[in-house]
């Protein structure tokens, strides 16, 4: 009897492994691999709304792609309430912090549009109120599928449970501006399935979100990545010598660490349109290393697969860590083995004066990374900070074989088209 994945004509694959002995040699604050200081003095996008995670809209081959020379970006959006009794202190005083924290439960996700790549226009909501089926509206990817405009946004619906979703609308341009239209009617595609995948059932701190669809330049067929965690009821991971890798002497006790079970999801689509969804084996597991890979996306550069993904310090295991920004590892198939970048996994990372100044970067087959900017220190002391919910300056990267360098730094929130759409 033919396995899943051969039945889709895909080679069946052992997951990549990030070891502890690979975490182990990440490094904060070297110059190559840390994200310039943000400015305390940053600019705001719209002081009516909180945005973070960016979702630039592109086509199945990766390209950030503008519609009749308008650029066009999602993000996950929220209301700012400066006069909600809920969010003042006992003075009166706005509490912008305790706001920007309760975020995520009033996630939606909103557009903005445009000329020059940078300077976004607000657009508005995406989808009307009551389409989405859950309470909150998570981080995905927008593809525009052709020249009449229409456009694929598979995101996570979340709460109750996390569901990979999407909808189809169609986006509008004029000389003024641009609109979304339709994006009424939501398609689920898959869940967690507590075999691969790990359910809320098993795991109240689980992750099943951030739906990357891609069309591979090899063999043509649509996959999505996702983040996940692995199967398997909280707390019941091993984390043997395969998962320790070569560590030195002193560092083979592993603590706490089988809970940390994150990894990088991959799903092969059984039809053209992407309705109709099959989950595959991990691509890449950091049992005993992290507990987030989130928002997984590739960069397809001289014939290899580059696979980036965010996670935070806070997630990290036992024994191991690193700073909040990009991790990434380089195979030269779809299915791997992946290696860890420079070494270690580290690509871009906060500087540890200002470990929460980004994130949610997203590498773009430009070089390009955009992030958003969370808090940043307004004293020496690092106790007073200013809340962001807005865009970041954007990165340059360098990528060379098995290596990455920071190379450029650009304005706030730089996101510049690789190819325009004419639409008819």
């Amino acid at each position: 009897m033919k396995t899943t994945t051969e039945k889709f004509g895909v080679t069946p694959h052992q997951p990549s492994l990030w070891t502890r002995a690979d975490a182990l040699k990440v490094r904060a604050d070297d110059p190559t691999t840390t994200q310039p200081l943000v400015s305390a003095d940053f600019p705001v996008l719209n002081n009516d709304v909180f945005i973070w995670d960016t979702m630039p809209l592109r086509d199945l081959d990766g390209n950030v792609t503008s519609v009749d020379g308008w650029s066009v970006i999602f993000t996950l959006t929220a209301d700012r309430h400066p006069n909600d009794p809920a969010y003042l202190d006992e003075d009166g005083n706005y509490d912008i912090l305790r706001d920007w924290n309760d975020r995520h439960g009033r996630a939606k996700m909103y557009y903005w549009f445009s000329r020059t790549g940078k300077n976004w226009e607000f657009g508005g909501r995406v989808m009307a109120e009551g389409v989405s089926p859950t309470a909150r509206e998570w981080a995905g990817t927008p593809i525009l599928l052709n020249d009449r405009g229409e456009v694929d946004l598979y995101y996570t619906a979340v709460t109750p449970g996390a569901t990979i979703v999407k909808v189809r609308g169609r986006v509008v341009t004029t000389e003024h501006g641009v609109s979304m239209v339709g994006f009424e009617k939501v398609k689920p595609l898959f869940e967690a399935d507590g075999k691969m995948y790990q359910t809320e059932a098993q795991n109240a701190f689980w992750g099943f979100r951030d739906p990357w669809p891609f069309r591979d330049p090899n063999d043509g067929k649509l996959y999505m990545l996702f983040e996940g965690n692995v199967a398997g009821e909280r707390g019941s991971h091993k984390v043997g010598e395969a998962e320790i890798g070569d560590v030195p002497p002193g560092y083979e006790d592993v603590g706490n660490s089988r809970f940390q079970t994150a990894c990088v999801g991959i799903a092969v689509a059984r039809d053209a349109d992407g309705d109709d969804w099959e989950m595959l084996p991990p691509l890449l597991t950091a049992v005993g290393v992290n507990d987030q890979t989130e928002r997984p996306h590739f960069v397809f550069q001289d014939g290899k697969y580059y696979l980036f993904t965010i996670s935070h310090t806070f997630t990290y295991a036992d024994g191991v860590t690193g700073p909040d920004g990009v991790y990434g590892f380089v195979a030269d198939s779809l299915f791997g083995p992946y290696v860890p970048l420079n070494g270690s996994g580290l690509v871009l990372g906060n500087p540890s004066s200002q470990p929460f100044q980004t994130y949610s970067h997203y590498v773009m087959p430009n070089g390009l990374v955009t992030s958003f900017i969370d808090s940043v220190p307004t004293d020496e002391t690092g106790t007073q900070i200013r809340v962001g919910g807005t865009e970041a300056p954007t990165v340059g990267l360098k990528i060379k074989g098995q290596q990455t360098f920071v190379v450029a730094e650009y304005d706030y929130g730089y996101i510049p088209p690789m190819l325009d759409v004419t639409l008819k």
